[in-house]
């Protein structure tokens, strides 16, 4: 098994569950209940005196653009771009919860509560994410591109086995939760209001995570052999196309960067921040969410050897393109 697979290791296995973990994710869902207006937004705007997005996250620590300024823009370009991808994806996220939330209808209360919860939750995060959008556009220059069209996706997504979405929303929530704790929440150069905004979705996102993994589980109970092996390529397929949205965004942001620099960019300089760019989406948005530890033990208790193997393989190219951005 390659190095990929090895990090994704089987753990023991675990206790079936009960509505009692979902009964907690309602209780802290009415407890931490937050506004866009009220909580998050407060009348403040986005200042372009500030990053957005944290070195951790963008890795421009490592970039090969060394004048604090460009640093500052190329964290903002990549923060915008960060917000619109949580939009695009909670689009798929939310389909999904209100799909599955018709097999509890007519049964556990608790669990479809819970889950008509998360729905209610994702289509606020959805609104917040597109006022960012025009927030932020009103105040940076004209010619950033959205590549991908959130229906679209979400329509290809869902066109997929339900384990495999299941499994791909896991490690996006996931993920989410470790940039804002490891990164976000640490950078005290960021703007306040952009930190406030990952602050709040974290909260909520927190218990999606459980919820996500409590279905997954589920939904793996129901499936037979074959099912769950036809999922496993599902998954494989689903994290290709995100590489693909991914590629387009960081040609465009690249693209934009370069356009709005106060200064002329040679080619072969907008060819190596495109690929900077790209191995940074590919860290934010691939790569972390597969290393969290949550991920690798729900994986490694659900998977065989042979298909941990698969994701391992079908893995290994990126994280050796994202090793390779951060060198080039």
């Amino acid at each position: 098994m390659n190095a990929i697979a090895n990090d994704i290791h089987p753990a023991p296995a675990r206790a079936g569950t009960d509505s009692a973990r979902y009964a907690r994710c309602i209780e802290a869902s009415r407890r931490i209940r937050w506004e866009i207006d009220r909580d998050v937004f407060q009348g403040r705007e986005f200042d372009l005196a500030h990053k957005f997005l944290p070195d951790g996250l963008s890795r421009l620590d490592r970039s090969s653009l060394v004048d604090e300024s460009e640093r500052r823009l190329m964290s903002q370009v990549q923060g915008r771009t960060y917000a619109y991808i949580f939009g695009l994806v909670e689009r798929f996220i939310n389909a999904k919860v209100l799909e599955i939330g018709q097999r509890h209808a007519l049964g556990d209360q608790v669990k479809l509560e819970a889950l008509v919860r998360f729905s209610d939750e994702e289509i606020k995060h959805q609104e917040m994410f597109r006022r960012i959008e025009t927030m932020i556009g009103g105040i940076m220059p004209a010619g950033y591109e959205c590549t991908a069209d959130p229906d679209d996706v979400a329509r290809a997504v869902l066109g997929k086995s339900t384990w495999s979405v299941l499994a791909l929303t896991l490690h996006i929530e996931l993920f989410t939760q470790a940039h804002y704790k490891q990164s976000i929440s640490p950078d005290a150069a960021l703007s306040p209001l952009y930190k406030d905004v990952f602050l709040f979705h974290w909260r909520e996102e927190s218990q999606h995570a459980i919820l996500d993994e409590l279905e997954l589980r589920h939904e793996h109970e129901r499936l037979d052999a074959a099912a769950r092996d036809a999922a496993v390529d599902d998954l494989i397929a689903l994290v290709g196309a995100v590489d693909g949205i991914l590629q387009a965004q960081a040609r465009a942001d690249a693209d934009y960067f370069c356009a709005i620099v106060p200064r002329v960019v040679a080619a072969d300089e907008q060819a190596r921040i495109e690929s900077e760019t790209l191995a940074a989406y590919r860290w934010q948005y691939i790569v972390s969410g597969v290393q969290e530890p949550r991920f690798q033990q729900v994986l490694g208790e659900l998977l065989t050897e042979a298909q941990m193997q698969r994701v391992g393989t079908a893995l290994a190219p990126l994280f050796a393109a994202v090793a390779e951005g951060d060198a080039a």
